[in-house]
């Protein structure tokens, strides 16, 4: 891992976008600060692709696609996305970019129709029923009703289930069949087998153009935390805000550098280094 200051002007100027976590990484604890909101519009500025990429419901992805200056929000780690109806490719920077937040309606791309999607779903609830009963340090997420393909058991939001009970639960789901992942807050239960890495791959070469294997290198990702590892390796530029740090043991690739604050501080520090080296390197 490096320091921003070693991140070059080569490395800036060959961005077309970048797809960014939310909690811990924009968020603070779950808030948006006035810091980390205007971070993305000087990034947007530039030209860049604005793409978040969380685990947190397809709910919440759409408000934040209507609301926030970026071109598409993928959801449930990577299992759904929601976009702008008339975003266009996004061939390059400044090219093709979706209208600032609030314009036109919000369109969620799933892979399976509604019916499988509802059906599927209804059994990890089932199965999610089961592990709350059976470990009740546990409870269901508070975010269940604004989900669509995965269910999240509490884990660290709003109580605190010991880690021993967190690797049995996963132990008896994986026995069941259902993969599971960790987040700092949340269990989450599923079928899907996106990640957070092909989940923005894929939307980034069917919706808006780009080849699978280029846009691992076009577009930067900056993430928090274990639940990102994944995409530290997919991506060749990587970001992590410093709290970050305290997951190095679960990531068999860290970020390539790293930010000297948490957070949303950290989301704008980098910010600013991209910016900075954007504008004052010489065109190609």
């Amino acid at each position: 891992m490096k320091p921003l200051s070693l991140l070059t002007p080569d490395d800036a100027r060959s961005l077309a976008g970048v797809i960014f976590d939310l909690d811990d990484t924009v968020l603070d604890h779950g808030a948006l600060t006035e810091t980390a909101y205007g971070a993305l519009f000087r990034l947007r500025e530039t030209g860049l692709a604005l793409i978040a990429c969380t685990g947190r419901p397809a709910g919440w992805g759409e408000v934040i696609q209507r609301q926030w200056p970026i071109d598409a929000t993928i959801v449930e780690n990577g299992a759904v996305a929601l976009v702008r109806e008339q975003a266009g490719p996004i061939a390059g920077p400044g090219e093709g970019l979706a209208p600032v937040a609030g314009a036109g309606r919000v369109v969620k791309l799933d892979a399976l129709d509604r019916d499988t999607r509802r059906a599927r779903r209804a059994e990890l609830v089932a199965l999610a029923d089961d592990m709350v009963r059976r470990f009740p340090a546990a409870a269901l997420a508070d975010d269940n009703d604004q989900r669509v393909t995965d269910v999240t058991i509490d884990i660290g939001e709003h109580r605190r289930v010991p880690p021993e009970d967190v690797q049995a639960m996963r132990a008896v789901l994986r026995e069941r069949g259902v993969r599971t992942l960790v987040s700092s807050v949340h269990l989450h239960l599923t079928r899907d087998p996106a990640d957070k890495a092909t989940g923005a791959v894929r939307l980034l070469s069917t919706r808006f153009g780009e080849d699978p294997t280029r846009a691992r290198y076009r577009y930067a990702f900056v993430g928090d935390s274990g639940n990102d590892g994944v995409a530290f390796a997919a991506f060749t530029l990587t970001f992590g805000v410093a709290n970050v740090r305290a997951h190095l043991g679960k990531l068999s690739v860290p970020p390539r550098f790293v930010a000297s604050h948490p957070m949303g501080r950290g989301f704008a520090e980098i910010t600013r280094r991209i910016v900075e080296l954007r504008k004052n390197a010489p065109e190609p």
